[in-house]
C-alpha cells in the first residue's frame, strides 16, 4: 500500500468551508423582503461593493433613503472568503496601471493611497472589529529570473516616481523578514497593503449601514430590473423595490444589465488555512512584521498570518469552467488543495507536521484589464462596477465612490479618469472564451517554467492589452 505523504496527511481534517465564515460570531441574516418598498437608492449586492456604496451614500447624505438587497447572506461569497489583503492599488498593481494608464498613474496611485487611508479611518470610526493591520506586503522572487524582474521593476518605478515606501530586499534581507529557502529577493511595500479578517469587515459594514438607517434585506435576490416612471423597479421573489436610482454590486454573478455580462468571466480561486502555529513554529519562520506575502510567478501564491497566527495559503490555480458556470460543487477541488499543500511545505519545510483546518474555494470575477470598470444605464439612473479581479477588498470602496458620483451626475476627479470612462475589451463568446483562457493558462505556466519567457500568444495578448488573471 502506498504511504500518504506528509502534505496529504495534513489535509485529513480540513473542513471544506471558508475559515473566515466558520465563526460562531457570525451574525444572523436579516429577514427577506416581503411586499413593496420605495427608496431613493437601491443597492443590489451585500458584499463589499454594495455595503460600501450604502454606507457612503448615507455618509454623503444622512437623509437619503437607502435599501440594500442581498441574494443570500452578506459576505457569503467572495467578500467573505478571500485572503484579506486590502491593497491601496486600484489597478491590480502599479505595473498594470502604468502599462494601461501612464498619463494617470500618479493620480491613480494617490487616489488609491487615500482610499486605503479612508478604509483605515472607517474601521476606527465605525468600530469595525476586523483585525485590521497595516502590515505592508512583500512581493517575492522564488526563481532567478524573478529576481531580475523585481529589480528591473524597482528601477523603473523609481524612474517614474512611484517607488516611495518600496524597498528592494536581497535574499538575506528578505529571509531576515520571513525565512524560506525558496525566497531569493523581494520588493517590500511598507504602507500600501493592510491585512484583515474579510468576513468580519463585511459584518461590521452591515452593522454600520443598519446603524445609519439603511434597510437591509437578505435572502432577497434581485430578479429583474426595469424602468418605472422616473425611476427603476426591481422584482424580488416576494416583493418589489421602486427606487429613484440603483447601484449594482453583484460582481461575479450575472449582472442585471445583460450588456455588461460579456466583460467579466468567473474564475475559481482556492485557499488553505493552517491550525494556529506554536511559538516555536512561528519563530522558525520569523515573520515578526506579519507582512502579506505573494510570489512573483504568473501562477502565484498569496499568504499571510491571521490574528491567531494561522497561515492562510492560497492562489496558484485559477480555474475557469466552460460557459462561465458558477456552481457550489466547484468550491471544493481536492486536486488543487493537495497541490497547494505540497507547495506550502516546499516553501516552509520547517513547518512539517502542521495541519490544515480549512480548505475552500470560490468564484471571483475577472476582466481583460484585471481592474474594475464602471458605467451607467437607463439615462443615468443605474450605475455599476465590476471586474476587480481579486483586489476588491480595498478597491470596492473606491468603486462605490465612483458609482455614487455617476448616479449624482457629478464630474469629479474620479469620473474624469480614463480608467472610469473607458471599458475593457469584452470576452468572446464560447467556445472561443474557454479556448483562449485555456491557452493563456498553459502559456503562463510554460513561462514560469522557462525563465519567464513569454510565447507568441502571450506577446500578442500583451500587445492588445488583454489577459487572464485571478
Amino acid at each position: 500500500m502506498q504511504l500518504r505523504s506528509d502534505w496529504t496527511t495534513s489535509l485529513a481534517d480540513a473542513q471544506p468551508v471558508p475559515y473566515w465564515l466558520d465563526d460562531p460570531g457570525r451574525p444572523r441574516p436579516e429577514p427577506a423582503l416581503t411586499g413593496a418598498e420605495t427608496c431613493d437608492l437601491l443597492v443590489v449586492g451585500g458584499g463589499y461593493s454594495g455595503l460600501w456604496t450604502a454606507l457612503l451614500a448615507k455618509e454623503r447624505d444622512p437623509g437619503r433613503d437607502v435599501v440594500l438587497v442581498e441574494g443570500r447572506e452578506a459576505g457569503w461569497a467572495a467578500s467573505g472568503r478571500n485572503g484579506g489583503f486590502c491593497a491601496a492599488s486600484l489597478t491590480h498593481g502599479l505595473a498594470n496601471g502604468l502599462a494601461r494608464w501612464p498619463g494617470e498613474i500618479h493620480r491613480l496611485a494617490e487616489l488609491g493611497a487615500r482610499n486605503l487611508d479612508a478604509i483605515e479611518t472607517a474601521v476606527a470610526r465605525h468600530h469595525l472589529d476586523c483585525d485590521f493591520e497595516r502590515t505592508g506586503e512583500i512581493d517575492l522572487a522564488t526563481a532567478p529570473h524573478q529576481v531580475q524582474e523585481l529589480t528591473d521593476w524597482h528601477t523603473e518605478s523609481r524612474r517614474h516616481g512611484l517607488a516611495e515606501g518600496v524597498e528592494y530586499l536581497d535574499a538575506d534581507a528578505v529571509r531576515a523578514e520571513v525565512d524560506s529557502p525558496t525566497f531569493l529577493g523581494g520588493l517590500y511595500d511598507r504602507r500600501g497593503v493592510a491585512v484583515l479578517n474579510p468576513a468580519k469587515l463585511v459584518w461590521g459594514l452591515k452593522r454600520a449601514c443598519r446603524r445609519l438607517g439603511v434597510r437591509v434585506y437578505e435572502h432577497t435576490p434581485a430578479l429583474t430590473l426595469k424602468p418605472y416612471g422616473a425611476g427603476m423597479a426591481v422584482r424580488t421573489p416576494y416583493g418589489t423595490v421602486r427606487a429613484r436610482t440603483v447601484a449594482l454590486g453583484t460582481n461575479v454573478f450575472p449582472n442585471l444589465l445583460k450588456r455588461v455580462r460579456s466583460y467579466t468571466v468567473p474564475v475559481y480561486d482556492y485557499a488553505l488555512m493552517t491550525e494556529p502555529l506554536t511559538d516555536d513554529q512561528l519563530a522558525s519562520i520569523g515573520w515578526r512584521g506579519r507582512q502579506g506575502l505573494a510570489d512573483s510567478a504568473n501562477q502565484f501564491h498569496y499568504f499571510r498570518l491571521s490574528a491567531d497566527n494561522r497561515v492562510l495559503w492560497g492562489g496558484y490555480d485559477a480555474v475557469h469552467h466552460y460557459g462561465g458556470r458558477v456552481r457550489a460543487e466547484y468550491d471544493d477541488r481536492p486536486a488543487t488543495h493537495a497541490k497547494l499543500a505540497g507547495h506550502f511545505f516546499t516553501c516552509f519545510p520547517q513547518l512539517a507536521g502542521v495541519r490544515f483546518t480549512h480548505a475552500w474555494g470560490g468564484a471571483i470575477d475577472t476582466c481583460s484589464r484585471f481592474s474594475a470598470f464602471f458605467g451607467t444605464a437607463h439615462q443615468g439612473r443605474v450605475a455599476y462596477a465590476a471586474g476587480y479581479t481579486g483586489l476588491g477588498v480595498g478597491a470596492t470602496r473606491f468603486g462605490a465612490e465612483v458609482m455614487l458620483d455617476l448616479l449624482a451626475g457629478e464630474r469629479t476627479e474620479r469620473t474624469e479618469l480614463e480608467m472610469v470612462r473607458r471599458k475593457p475589451l469584452p470576452f468572446p463568446p464560447e467556445p472561443f472564451a474557454w479556448t483562449g483562457i485555456a491557452l493563456t493558462k498553459w502559456s503562463l505556466a510554460r513561462a514560469d517554467a522557462h525563465g519567464g519567457r513569454r510565447n507568441l500568444w502571450l506577446r500578442t495578448l500583451d500587445r492588445f492589452g488583454l489577459g487572464f488573471d485571478s
